[in-house]
């Protein structure tokens, strides 16, 4: 039988934690580069770690930027992790004139440079869930779920919000729109929230 998840393997990111925890869950995913794979699986994650740059330049290198983008258009439960997240979004303000994937509009921008605050963004912080979808069904208002990142998005279109989280600025920390979760936050290091969210995931499989 054919593995349910895709994780989506363009040479960035700890890949093999996330395989491991849907594997927890008793879900079979499977890490690839195989476009064929990507566009046929139930549903597919794309991690990320590293600059927004460097992970759209390897996406393109794997021949993989079309394939993904297909996936997220696709109707089929599609999950972005951390820099995953942002490439979704149209541009970074990390890369100047590198376009990201496009699949919502609006941009990513750093953290303010203020000296009292640490950037990287890096530990456990709580979700402030502004509207309930699918992925955080099982997950409670004020959970803790583990972050490292500098960068965050600013959608233009403010009904994509799925939760804020605050540091020194009230950030947007996961959008969802149809089958689409992504979370600047890596629910793979979450241990018992992440594992909720990723349950919630796998159930969008069930249900798609």
């Amino acid at each position: 039988m054919s593995a349910r998840v895709a994780i989506v393997d363009y040479g960035v990111g700890n890949l093999h934690s996330a395989q491991k925890a849907f594997e927890h869950l008793g879900c079979e995913a499977v890490v690839t580069s195989d476009a064929a794979t990507i566009e046929s699986a139930p549903g597919v994650v794309l991690p990320g770690q590293g600059a927004f740059g460097t992970c759209m330049a390897n996406l393109a290198q794997a021949g993989l930027i079309e394939p993904v983008r297909r996936a997220a258009r696709s109707g089929r439960p599609f999950l972005g992790i951390c820099v995953g997240m942002q490439l979704l979004f149209e541009e970074s303000e990390e890369s100047p004139g590198v376009p990201g994937l496009g699949i919502f509009e609006g941009r990513v921008v750093r953290f303010p440079r203020d000296r009292e605050l640490k950037v990287p963004h890096m530990g456990w912080n709580q979700l402030r869930i502004r509207r309930p979808v699918p992925a955080l069904a099982q997950v409670s208002d004020g959970d803790y779920v583990y972050f490292v990142h500098s960068y965050h998005p600013l959608p233009r279109d403010p009904s994509i919000v799925a939760t804020t989280t605050e540091y020194g600025v009230e950030f947007v920390s996961s959008v969802a729109r149809d089958n689409v979760y992504a979370g600047v936050f890596h629910p793979e290091k979450s241990q018992r929230v992440g594992l909720k969210l990723l349950a919630g995931f796998t159930a969008m499989l069930d249900a798609a």
